[in-house]
């Protein structure tokens, strides 16, 4: 089945092209299927990279899907057109009143700040609290894992001596987890942050187990006992060229960056990434709508609790 998006959304084009099965809203109101609701809050400052990522994740799977974009309305994208946001994004006030099947929480380019000192804390806190009785299971990514860790938990985030920046390799801590079937022993997945939670401190949470980490990148993601909530440390979302065009963007700025591990081919910045996390990626997401979303979601959506 297809993930459906509003007709005129930048991915819906992109995702064509690819061979992702894309329905417009037109085209979906013909079709007589409850489709899993699925809202995404883009903390990303390039909003369309990171929407056109999400939905051909989320699209790549047989159950149909309905992605509703989000926004904060305490922070205005300084980096996506306002008739872009306009004509996509709703405001928390807008959908607080509905129930969702899944949610995403992306990343966002503020962990050098206190949580306290984000312009949206209050609201992010807010959302994250509704998401508790509105929403069937939530997928917090990079720092909104750590920030979701911080409210929820009171877990504190950490500066690395230098930015954790490549592919790394991880494997499983729990091999039963359902999120992980299918999973080789051993699978890639790219990061790009500067700060961390410390294994101690979410180990030490009732009811979290972590269910994958690497040796260089630390826990890559931690679930609540039934996926309610979700944490996601690293960036299986990722483009071929997300961590190359970032590299070249801090390079051309004279920033201190290093270059991404396990990425270039020989490291020589000059040849084109391979691609080696892509096959997780789909599968990862795949499980979560199917196992935590799909599974345990009520057909009647008010009754999520």
């Amino acid at each position: 089945m297809p993930i459906k998006i509003p007709n005129q959304l930048p991915a819906t084009q992109i995702l064509h092209e690819e061979n992702i099965f894309v329905i417009t809203e037109t085209r979906a109101t013909t079709q007589d299927i409850r489709p899993l609701r699925i809202v995404m809050l883009n903390l990303m400052p390039q909003k369309i990279v990171t929407e056109t990522q999400i939905a051909r994740l989320i699209g790549n799977t047989p159950l149909q899907v309905e992605l509703e974009l989000l926004q904060t309305a305490t922070h205005q994208s300084k980096h996506t057109s306002a008739e872009h946001m306009l004509s996509f994004y709703k405001v928390f006030d807008d959908i607080k009143d509905q129930n969702f099947d899944g949610m995403i929480i992306t990343g966002a380019p503020v962990e050098n700040l206190p949580f306290e000192e984000v312009e949206y804390w209050d609201e992010l806190c807010e959302i994250m609290e509704w998401s508790k009785t509105h929403v069937t299971s939530t997928l917090h990514i990079c720092w909104g894992a750590q920030a979701a860790l911080y409210y929820h938990y009171g877990v504190k985030k950490y500066p690395l001596d230098k930015k954790l920046f490549g592919v790394f390799e991880h494997k499983l801590d729990y091999k039963r987890s359902i999120l992980f079937r299918g999973f080789d022993d051993t699978f890639l997945v790219p990061h790009s942050r500067h700060t961390m939670n410390r294994r101690e401190d979410i180990e030490a949470i009732p009811g979290i187990r972590i269910l994958a980490s690497s040796e260089e990148a630390g826990v890559f993601v931690a679930s609540t006992d039934r996926g309610r909530q979700i944490f996601v440390t690293g960036h299986s979302e990722y483009d071929a060229d997300t961590l190359k065009k970032e590299y070249l963007r801090d390079k051309g700025q004279g920033l201190e960056i290093q270059l991404p591990k396990n990425y270039f081919p020989n490291d020589d910045d000059t040849k084109e990434p391979i691609v080696r996390w892509r096959s997780c990626a789909n599968l990862f997401y795949s499980n979560w709508l199917n196992y935590f979303v799909y599974q345990t979601t009520p057909y009647d959506i008010t009754q999520i609790k």
